[in-house]
């Protein structure tokens, strides 16, 4: 199962950074999932999960995979990523 969603935005990168970091953080507490930077990337990872949130300085993109026993949890999390996208980059 895979998430793959694309925010066109308007900010600046480094706004835009911060904006993802607090997305990467808000999952990380609603579905226990490490993350980490690799330049302008955050990877992020947990059992049965993995994925990256991409931020250029017009689109952020959002990518998951999601193993068998977590896909019954895919529309729930690509909501939260598409409310939360549509909330802070509106």
């Amino acid at each position: 199962m895979a998430i793959d969603i694309r925010k066109p935005h308007s900010k600046d990168l480094k706004e835009a950074q911060g904006i993802a970091d607090d997305l990467a953080r808000d999952l990380a507490d609603k579905f226990a999932i490490d993350y980490g930077w690799d330049g302008d990337t955050i990877h992020f990872e947990r059992f049965g999960v993995h994925g990256e949130i991409a931020v250029t300085e017009d689109v952020v993109h959002v990518k998951a995979r999601l193993g068998f026993l977590l896909s019954a949890l895919e529309s729930r999390v690509e909501a939260e990523i598409h409310r939360y996208l549509d909330e802070h980059f509106a």
